[in-house]
């Protein structure tokens, strides 16, 4: 059992504590993946021949750091591989460890009556057509022959359905670093309805998010959006961009196309973050040449304006609708 799979309860909008709290998780190994907003896949091998202890014992010490060190707790599920920990995750309440055990009969215990909902990377529409035909638990897709898994979710999917099924965890740690990413919070006061007021904090965090960017000389591939709700629920989408940018104004249609998705109905939404991902030096990006001269005079203004918030601070120049 070697991988644990960390949720650390985070005040709403305080992503800001994410770093710190990585870097605690790196003093055990050097192999973590952060999962931002506020998570990580942590792979203890070689921390439990080095610390002499198991991994429930070093889950214990991380969660004793996390709440001395930055007054944060958090929920933690272990498992022989990525996928079991990420279940275990799920089931573990704050302030407690969910071991999935490493022998291969517990491995297959654990996974027969759970939801065939349960398995990571199965959505919605997957679980709607397995249930259909009867097999709504993990155990009855583990029985199920491939070719017919394969028949109704494709050859890849169902492959990969029947691997998991089975208790094969083919996935891992990835070291990656929450400096790949770059975010931005827009709290609201009082919980709020007004989509008005929505739109104006997705137009402020874009623009932040621009700048922020081309003060650094990068560009972002991925722009992720997470609304909070007044229930302390929230809703994340992701959003692949044309082309690697960090130009405000394709930064605020993006945004804006993944908030108008959302159709949110009377939604009383508590704050809204921003997040830019898969950060790549600006040189090495490439730019679709264009003859609109809208566009082109658009780029000039913001090189302007960048420098005239760079001598007179962030708030000399803004959007109208921004200053009202």
């Amino acid at each position: 059992m070697t991988i644990l799979c960390v949720r650390f309860q985070l005040p709403p909008m305080y992503e800001a504590a994410l770093p710190g709290l990585l870097g605690t998780l790196e003093e055990f190994t050097p192999v973590v993946e952060a999962l931002p907003p506020d998570g990580a896949l942590v792979d203890l091998r070689g921390a439990e021949r080095y610390f002499r202890r198991d991994v429930v014992e070093l889950a214990s010490l991380i969660r004793v750091r996390a709440l001395a060190w930055h007054g944060v707790d958090c929920a933690i599920g272990a498992g022989p591989g990525p996928m079991f920990a990420r279940m275990a995750l799920r089931e573990a309440a704050t302030g407690e460890t969910r071991v999935v055990p490493e022998e291969p009969g517990a491995r297959t215990e654990f996974l027969a009556e759970r939801s065939v909902r349960a398995l990571p990377g199965v959505g919605t529409a997957t679980a709607r057509t397995l249930c259909e035909y009867g097999l709504d638990s993990i155990g009855k897709v583990a029985a199920a022959p491939l070719s017919t898994l394969q028949r109704l979710t494709g050859a890849r999917l169902g492959r990969e359905l029947h691997e998991k099924a089975l208790g094969i965890d083919r996935g891992r740690v990835v070291p990656n670093a929450v400096s790949r990413s770059l975010a931005t919070e827009r709290p609201f006061q009082r919980d709020e309805l007004d989509p008005a007021r929505h739109r104006r904090a997705l137009l402020s965090a874009a623009g932040e998010l621009g700048a922020r960017l081309r003060s650094l000389e990068k560009v972002c591939r991925t722009l992720t959006m997470t609304v909070r709700y007044a229930d302390c629920s929230a809703t994340t989408r992701s959003r692949t961009l044309p082309e690697p940018t960090a130009h405000t104004s394709a930064l605020t249609d993006a945004t804006y196309r993944m908030y108008e998705a959302l159709g949110l109905q009377r939604a009383r939404v508590r704050g809204i973050v921003l997040r830019a991902e898969g950060l790549d030096p600006a040189e090495q990006a490439s730019y679709q040449l264009t003859f609109d001269p809208v566009d082109e005079k658009a780029r000039r203004i913001e090189e302007v304006t960048d420098r005239v918030r760079a001598k007179f601070g962030p708030g000399a120049v803004m959007p109208g609708v921004l200053a009202a």
